[in-house]
């Protein structure tokens, strides 16, 4: 993954430590101080919500024990690779649109952000300035022509 992405997973890390975690508990003790917990839907939703928190920390507490953090900006050349900042123009309209490739946790596509894993990167990865290429994609065959390749932060 890259450092940014790395970084907003710590950040989301954090924040449900110190903010989320100490809420929801916070949270089951005033709905335990109303009574009978069998029928307390404050209780019920309030220990639904904590198991959801301790869910999400554990995973992401996973994926950052796991990662593999790439410094994008060390990495040049002209090929498509892990971390690069493409822009694509529509063979077909001349739009031109940019991406970055990045891991699967990091991607989000109204940023410009899509997954290594995704068809388009895939089909990206290896090419360089010039090269066209043609992606199957739900709303049918789409092809681009790479514009420019950069790696930046």
């Amino acid at each position: 993954m890259t450092a940014a992405g790395h970084a907003r997973l710590e950040a989301e890390l954090k924040e449900l430590k110190s903010v989320a975690r100490p809420a929801v508990i916070q949270a089951i003790s005033t709905a335990r101080e109303h009574g009978d917990l069998s029928e307390n839907a404050e209780y019920h939703a309030a220990k639904e919500q904590q198991s959801h928190i301790e869910g999400r920390i554990a995973e992401l507490a996973d994926k950052l024990g796991r990662a593999e953090v790439i410094d994008v900006t060390s990495i040049t050349g002209r090929q498509i690779k892990f971390g690069a900042t493409i822009l694509l123009a529509d063979e077909d309209t001349d739009e031109e649109t940019s991406y970055q490739i990045v891991g699967e946790d990091e991607s989000n596509i109204e940023e410009g952000r899509i997954s290594i894993t995704a068809p388009l990167a895939r089909a990206l990865i290896g090419k360089e300035q010039g090269d066209s290429i043609e992606v199957v994609t739900p709303g049918g065959s789409k092809a681009y022509e790479v514009i420019e390749v950069s790696y930046v932060g």
